[in-house]
């Protein structure tokens, strides 16, 4: 059953948060660090000064409260979601999946556009309906017992889209961990997915690198996950342990959550200041702080092994019509050469993006909003 779900934080809650954050006594950080320790100490000042006195947290909330939403019990798991009906009424549904350490907040200034194009200068025949799930353990979705992985996942968002919301095919988009989740959805449930879209390859075809193209990328891969990963590892495979430190520690988590966001963005044509408003992060941290999903958050790494991993098995292929929308901004989810991707998805549309990082949808909404346009109207 399908229930209406507004966003509602008591004060008492929010008067503690801010109180932990006031109360914060910032550790030793190394000189003239920046960001090459982790979290950036001025940055994190400046941001925790604005969060604690200045950030207008009514307003946010009002944000968030912007679009229609609702939760739904599937498998003894309450999954929230947006759902926004636009001028396609009905005809062109479109899941999209957002990843760690988002949230559904993503694609908050896609969202418009997307479902109502003619208010943007577009085709109102380019229209979706909308249908945006918080991941399980995530924001306002419910938290699992133990770790759930993406084909899990998958499974649930599927239920979601036939069963509950009545779409028997629809249009999936995804990065990140949106990105395996929208891969298992048309691998596992092609009868319902007509097509995918991804900015991140999440899926690996059986076997090893084939072409010096290939072996060079992995290296490359490899190399990328020594310096920035670390974070993956640990929440692979001893999630709880972050789990422990973060626990009522607001400042931390907003510390851990926002080196993702400076790590995986594009910084080559403008400052981190520059891609993302304080208030587009600390709603996104928020959205931690305030459900206690930091934890179960961390357990979807873990989640994935536990389901059995990313690699394909042999003769095994996506076959649902695959888009990839390639932005050069990514640090260490770099693509893959399309021969590599080929094995694993039918790749029938493959666009190089001018600009943008990991947070596509966030950091260059245009262009997102753009190119899955484009998808659909060949989808």
């Amino acid at each position: 059953m399908v229930t209406p779900f507004r966003v509602e934080w008591s004060q008492p809650a929010i008067d503690k948060v801010l109180a932990q954050i006031r109360a914060y006594e910032f550790p030793v950080s190394p000189e003239g660090g920046g960001w090459n320790h982790g979290c950036d100490a001025d940055t994190l000042r400046r941001l925790s000064a604005y969060w604690a006195d200045g950030f207008d947290l009514s307003k946010a909330v009002e944000n968030l409260n912007r679009f229609p939403q609702f939760t739904a019990r599937i498998e003894d798991l309450d999954i929230h979601f947006v759902h926004v009906v636009g001028e396609a009424q009905g005809k062109r549904p479109l899941l999209l999946t957002h990843g760690w350490p988002g949230s559904h907040f993503e694609f908050w200034d896609a969202i418009e556009p997307l479902a109502f194009p003619s208010r943007h200068g577009g085709d109102p025949a380019d229209a979706f309906d909308l249908v945006i799930p918080s991941l399980p353990g995530f924001g306002f979705s419910g938290k699992p017992v133990r770790p759930i992985g993406q084909r899990a996942t998958a499974r649930l968002f599927n239920t979601l889209m036939t069963q509950e919301l009545g779409y028997d095919r629809y249009l999936a988009q995804g990065g990140d961990w949106g990105g395996l989740v929208t891969s298992w959805l048309g691998l596992d449930h092609a009868a319902h997915v007509k097509a995918i879209h991804l900015n991140m390859i999440g899926l690996r075809p059986h076997g090893q690198p084939t072409t010096p193209e290939e072996i060079a990328w992995i290296t490359r891969f490899g190399a990328a996950l020594d310096a920035y990963g670390g974070y993956f590892r640990l929440q692979a495979s001893k999630p709880q342990s972050i789990a422990w430190l973060g626990a009522n520690n607001p400042v931390g988590q907003a510390a851990w959550i926002l080196e993702r966001f400076h790590d995986w963005a594009d910084l080559t044509t403008k400052p981190f200041e520059k891609v993302f408003t304080p208030d587009q992060l600390l709603t996104n941290v928020m959205l931690y702080v305030m459900t206690g999903s930091f934890t179960t958050g961390a357990w979807y790494y873990r989640g994935m092994l536990e389901e059995g991993g990313v690699a394909l098995a042999q003769g095994q292929r996506c076959e649902t019509p695959t888009a990839f929308a390639n932005f050069p901004g990514e640090t260490i989810y770099t693509a893959p050469p399309r021969s590599w991707c080929e094995r694993a998805y039918n790749i029938d549309r493959w666009t190089d993006m001018p600009r943008g990082g990991h947070f596509a949808a966030m950091e260059e909404p245009e262009l997102f909003v753009q190119d899955v346009r484009e998808w659909g109207r060949q989808a």
